[in-house]
């Protein structure tokens, strides 16, 4: 299936929008660096439609494109993937005998290859139907099967599998042991629907809810999963908390500040948010490996200045107006100390989006787990503190 790339656009609306077949199409033109940043955008539901005909949709496009980056932070082997194989035949066999194997098998089963085995099993080449369909009947299979394909083991790591699967394009993949024996299969949209699941379960992850978890499990195992982290959720906000109760008597003397208080934390909370699933992402798709960590704090730094800038210009427009027509204190200097914590705070929570992913997985924890409750938790603790000890210093 040919698509016009000028005349589609690959966006996840427009994707969402297409029947999933025509989307893979579309994906598969595409760079793998894309097809996982769309896969990323989409619902799950989505998204795990469209992967099930990416595999067979991409192997119609050019097999010579580099080797993407691995996948970072996939857990798991290709065992967990594989199948029992099937179409199974002598080298022996001849091309008129495996077709008429092919017509005898179970309506049910789809065979995409016949493997070529050995009386030990051991995997000695494969056949596509278009081979059998080309050759001549009284061929023996060992004539015209590709000799040592391309296999996985079962121990291969998923983000190695991933990688492979996205250079090859391949439906299937027979797994074999070390000695060749052929063990199984894997098929390339399975691969393919894992990854969609791995980054669509970062949303959940990001606020503690376990990636095993799905609709279908019980309550108490979900309560056992869930709940740890909101006990953390809670010793994190008594710690914001106690930051604020250190300036009572500045919000007591200064009503209007309280006002202000879940602006400040809900733009700087936004704020790193955006910076936090950026770099999930990026860490989810190897861009972060040999990226230096200081061109990305300077990069969020400098958009935190922006954006908070902006958007402070704003809430201290709105502070102005508000403590004039109040009187609720100087109307300049509290339209000013609006202005300065919403820079700090916005500059702050984008180094914590970056820096609490990067620290969790520097100690050997999912860098996509929790990373939410900690960076809101900064994030107030920075904004809020700012705020009030501005006010504290300029007014009082």
């Amino acid at each position: 299936m040919n698509i016009d790339n000028d005349a589609t656009d690959a966006s996840a609306t427009t994707l969402a929008d297409m029947d999933p077949a025509i989307a893979a199409a579309l994906l598969a033109q595409q760079t793998p660096e894309n097809i996982e940043t769309a896969l990323g955008d989409l619902p799950a539901d989505v998204a795990l439609k469209i992967a099930s005909h990416l595999a067979s949709e991409a192997s119609h496009n050019d097999k010579d494109k580099s080797t993407p980056q691995p996948l970072e932070d996939l857990n798991g082997t290709v065992a967990q993937l594989m199948t029992e194989a099937f179409g199974i035949l002598s080298p022996h066999n001849t091309v008129a005998s495996a077709l008429d194997y092919i017509v005898r098998t179970d309506p049910s089963i789809t065979i995409t290859y016949i493997y070529v085995t050995d009386e030990a099993d051991k995997l000695l080449g494969v056949l596509a139907m278009r081979d059998l369909l080309l050759a001549r009947p009284g061929q023996t299979l060992e004539e015209i099967m590709t000799p040592t394909p391309f296999a996985f083991t079962p121990d291969v790591e998923m983000p190695e599998a991933v990688n492979a699967a996205l250079a090859k394009r391949l439906r299937l993949y027979p797994v074999i042991d070390e000695e060749g024996t052929l063990l199984g299969q894997v098929y390339g949209w399975r691969l393919f629907e894992y990854v969609a699941s791995e980054i669509s379960a970062q949303a959940g992850s990001m606020v503690g809810v376990n990636k095993e978890e799905r609709l279908s499990t019980p309550i108490l195992q979900a309560f056992r999963m869930r709940h740890p982290w909101l006990q953390i959720n809670l010793l994190t906000a008594f710690a914001a908390a106690f930051v604020v109760g250190m300036f009572e008597d500045t919000i007591a003397r200064i009503v209007v500040l309280a006002i202000f208080l879940p602006v400040l934390a809900g733009q700087s909370g936004n704020t790193g948010c955006q910076a936090l699933a950026i770099t999930l992402r990026s860490m989810t798709l190897g861009e972060t490996k040999g990226f230096p960590v200081a061109q990305l704090l300077r990069k969020e730094i400098i958009l935190g200045a922006m954006n908070g800038f902006c958007v402070g210009l704003i809430a201290a427009l709105a502070m102005w107006l508000y403590a004039g027509f109040s009187g609720a204190g100087d109307p300049v200097t509290l339209a000013l100390v609006i202005l300065i914590a919403m820079v700090g705070a916005c500059i702050g929570s984008g180094i914590f989006g970056v820096m609490v992913p990067l620290t969790l997985r520097r100690f050997g924890a999912d860098p996509a787990m929790a990373s939410s409750i900690f960076l809101t938790t900064f994030t107030d603790i920075l904004g809020m503190g700012l705020m009030l000890l501005l006010a504290t210093s300029l007014l009082l």
